[in-house]
């Protein structure tokens, strides 16, 4: 059974608070189908490994703004082979909405399924991860990913997502997905303005305490971040930025960050851990 030991205790799983992304995706908002094919996925989800990932989360559908679904046997074709290769060396989730795909991820290694639906897509993929005892991660979006950031309104976005991460962990619970196999995303850029996702991450220790299972925060290069810091369009530019979510998101609660480049997160969350730890000793 899976669980997410983010403690570092002796047998958990998961003891790092940095996930790594591996988009095996022609279209990704980042990287523009720079590890698109199994070989370059493989290679890229090594040196992640080796930057310091705990985590590496293999995609084979973009989510990005405006995207366009892929059929379920082009996403197996996309992610099992690169889950099959890691699988060995790392805890790899697969980020799915399509039970099928999770299925034959879980059958290639994988230990975890993010999915941007949290189980709402898909009415087996609840059963599938409760079958296989896997750990899920339920993220908060606001309609889908082709039409998410058309006018997307709320009349209070921290007490709705709030909501919605609670009912969606309940229904997991009920289909029979350990409770400390769960982990949540408030869904960061997906169907959410500048404010709203400044306003999540204001108030995440909130989020934090009311949802009561590890939170994930996924801010890495979204377009709010070139808005705020001033870089523009260009997604590459946004990784100093990325970095301030990084510690403010540990600060705050979160218990792991999802992120693009995995050896600046990682560094940035060893000094917040030591600021943490001499803090701790003064008090």
């Amino acid at each position: 059974m899976f669980t997410w030991g983010l403690s570092q205790e002796r047998g958990t799983a998961v003891t790092g608070p940095v996930m790594g992304i591996v988009n095996v995706t022609p279209d990704s908002f980042s990287d523009g189908g720079r590890w698109f094919g199994a070989d370059a996925a493989h290679a890229h989800g090594v040196a992640l490994l080796e930057a310091g990932a705990a985590v590496l989360d293999v995609g084979g559908e973009s989510t990005r703004p405006g995207a366009e679904p892929v059929t379920a046997t082009d996403e197996i074709d996309r992610v099992v082979p690169v889950v099959r290769a890691l699988a060995p060396h790392a805890v790899v989730s697969v980020d799915t909405s399509k039970a099928a795909v999770a299925r034959a991820a879980i059958a290639a290694g994988a230990r975890i399924v993010n999915d941007v639906s949290a189980g709402r897509h898909d009415p087996d993929m609840l059963r599938v991860v409760a079958d296989a005892g896997v750990g899920f991660i339920a993220m908060h979006m606001r309609g889908e990913p082709r039409t998410m950031q058309e006018d997307p309104r709320y009349d209070d976005v921290v007490r709705e997502v709030i909501d919605h991460l609670r009912a969606r962990c309940d229904a997991a619970v009920s289909a029979g997905v350990a409770p400390e196999a769960l982990m949540v995303d408030p869904g960061i850029g997906f169907g959410k303005t500048v404010e709203h996702n400044v306003a999540l991450l204001a108030h995440l220790e909130t989020i934090v305490e009311r949802v009561e299972v590890p939170v994930l925060v996924g801010a890495s290069r979204k377009s709010f971040l070139g808005v705020l810091a001033g870089t523009g369009a260009d997604p590459g530019a946004r990784e100093a930025a990325t970095v301030a979510t990084t510690v403010w998101a540990l600060e705050h609660g979160a218990a792991m960050v999802r992120v693009h480049d995995v050896a600046a997160s990682v560094r940035a969350a060893a000094i917040v851990g030591r600021v943490r730890s001499m803090a701790a000793v003064a008090a």
